[in-house]
């Protein structure tokens, strides 16, 4: 559980490591990091109990495994957590349920034959959002798919604002170029269901659409990913979801070649 990766050919990479929280110590830290992100940087609402506490945390937490890229140059502490990463697995023995499944019916997930892994809570550091950091937790996030034999990797996924028209485009461009085969398509709940086609295909600037897209969400459609029918507004978080599929085995030859090169083993 404690191994780590560095990029020591990159100047501005040295000092980082990402592993898995050992701790409940560390499991605070990256709250405190998504509290930070989340709720002061980019105004979510937090619950009274969140707010007297300064962390983001929810039941979940306990289920799941936590993801960290750690700079060591900051001499350790909770300060040094500067990004993290939540992960639940079907099959670990503390699963319990989805998260996703208070916002989309993932039957089709929760039936799927191979090992399912959701992802959730991402979050970076602002003094930390360069290509560097992204690739401390791919890698460790493809490190963990590969120990764990993981063959179906999803989560909900941001943009910004809770008007799906001002996100027609993006909304648009994915449900148009990235819809998930039926067999695999998660759908959003009835009652929280926002329709995403709101242009016609021909109607749809894939550039503007691509540029409008954050990085995390175009992340995840270079590893093969698609999306799931009906976007969801999270008035909580002050965002629109959209439900994101990656099967393992569509990871592109670069992607995993470079992981499989690079990516801890045993997370």
């Amino acid at each position: 559980m404690n191994a780590q990766t560095r990029d020591a050919d990159d100047a501005e990479a040295v000092g980082l490591t990402v592993r898995l929280a050992a701790s409940d110590a560390e499991i605070e830290a990256a709250q405190r990091l998504r509290y930070r992100v989340f709720y002061e940087e980019m105004g979510a609402r937090p619950t009274p109990a969140m707010a007297a506490s300064g962390r983001d945390f929810d039941d979940f937490d306990e289920l799941c495994d936590h993801l960290l890229v750690i700079d060591e140059r900051l001499g350790g502490g909770g300060r040094s957590v500067v990004g993290t990463y939540r992960l639940l697995r079907r099959e670990s023995e503390k699963f319990q349920r989805f998260y996703s499944a208070g916002e989309y019916d993932v039957s089709t997930i929760a039936a799927y034959p191979g090992k399912v892994l959701e992802l959730g809570r991402s979050c970076v550091d602002a003094a930390y959002r360069t290509r560097n950091t992204m690739q401390f937790l791919w890698r460790g996030i493809a490190g963990y798919v590969f120990s764990h034999g993981v063959d179906v990797m999803f989560g909900c996924a941001s943009l910004p604002g809770t008007d799906p028209q001002a996100l027609a485009v993006p909304l648009s461009y994915l449900y148009h170029h990235h819809l998930a085969p039926p067999t695999l398509r998660p759908r959003a709940l009835p009652e929280l269901y926002n329709q995403m086609d709101l242009l016609p295909p021909q109607a749809v600037d894939t550039r503007r659409a691509l540029v409008a897209l954050p990085p995390l969400l175009k992340g995840y459609l270079r590893l093969g990913g698609f999306v799931g029918d009906g976007a969801v507004i999270d008035r909580q978080f002050n965002t629109t979801d959209v439900c994101i599929i990656v099967k393992t085995d569509l990871i592109t030859d670069k992607y995993f070649r470079h992981y499989d090169r690079t990516a801890p083993r045993n997370l």
